[in-house]
């Protein structure tokens, strides 16, 4: 069961305070120090042991445990649950299988629990009893399976087969969710539309596609089309015009597609920004939920960034939308 959605927005009311807000411009500016300082002034990563820059990931953890709780508390109904966490649980199932076949250490590997403990798939994965977690992950799990026995399955191969499991997954479980179903097809869209422009032809990228999305596989198919010019406004008219505009002009200046590829990771939170003063029943949850993910996100690309040595410009072009 869900919390009462007028008690929950007060809460969030109360937290939203402890954003960052313009202090993570100030972090970019920093040395990994100072930026340090700055975080555990603003009370970032509460409950941490991190003591030093080097630390920066315990804190960052430490907020993203914090999060996780909230949403089990306070989590509108199970499809918003079950789309925020339960990804975790496909992370996790992937690395233990990964580790149990290629004989390493899953710890490094493995994400904050989701809806299912990391011990339950531990033991699913020892018994090779794939069915206890679940029908997608399961089916994952014995596809990867197969696929690490056979031998010569890279790891973007065993990533692609978990991948699309989940969505299969999430298409389920946000089925009756209007505002879930969006999100989800603005994600699969967009990675599709990644999918199409990273992969060599055609056929190959029709097998990496995932499910949960609004574009057809003939709609995709036109940005394989040898009319670089024809191909690159094939989506005219859809939401994703523009998107792919940024794909094929990063692309035809030999440039990966990082700009397209931080628009879909900003993606969530960009669905709500344009009309954030008109929210209403689970979307301020929501809201807040993904401005905490892309806050503790852009934490750690400052920190990886800091530690590089790289300007304040650069890191800025890195962030995702808040």
């Amino acid at each position: 069961m869900g919390r009462d959605v007028i008690y929950t927005n007060g809460i969030i009311a109360a937290r939203e305070k402890y954003f960052l807000g313009g202090k993570l411009s100030r972090l970019c500016e920093s040395t990994p120090e100072e930026a340090f300082r700055i975080l555990s002034e603003s009370g970032y990563g509460r409950g941490s042991a991190a003591e030093s820059a080097a630390d920066f990931e315990e804190m960052a953890l430490a907020e993203e445990r914090a999060l996780d709780e909230f949403i089990r508390e306070y989590a509108p109904s199970g499809a918003e649950r079950d789309y925020l966490l339960s990804p975790r649980d496909f992370h996790n199932a992937k690395s233990l299988l990964k580790a149990a076949y290629l004989h390493a250490d899953a710890e490094k590997m493995l994400a904050p629990e989701g809806l299912i403990s990391v011990r339950e798939l531990s033991e699913a994965v020892s018994a090779g009893n794939f069915s206890r977690p679940g029908k997608e992950l399961g089916a994952a799990l014995e596809e990867g399976a197969a696929a690490l026995e056979q031998g010569g399955a890279s790891g973007a191969e065993i990533g692609g087969i978990f991948e699309r499991a989940m969505f299969r997954h999430l298409a389920a479980a946000v089925s009756r969710n209007g505002v879930l179903k969006k999100l989800l097809a603005g994600r699969a869209d967009r990675l599709n539309i990644l999918t199409a422009m990273r992969a060599s032809n055609q056929a190959q990228a029709e097998t990496q596609y995932v499910e949960g999305g609004r574009l057809t596989k003939k709609q995709l198919a036109g940005l394989f089309g040898t009319d670089s010019e024809k191909a690159a406004h094939s989506l005219d008219g859809t939401p994703y015009a523009a998107f792919v505009g940024k794909c094929f002009a990063a692309k035809s200046a030999g440039l990966p597609l990082t700009e397209a590829e931080r628009e879909a990771a900003s993606f969530e939170t960009e669905f709500f920004a344009a009309g954030k003063y008109d929210l209403e029943r689970n979307q301020p949850f929501l809201y807040y939920v993904f401005r905490r993910r892309a806050e503790n996100a852009n934490v750690r690309i400052v920190f990886v960034c800091l530690q590089a040595g790289m300007r304040e410009g650069e890191i800025k072009k890195r962030l995702r939308a808040m």
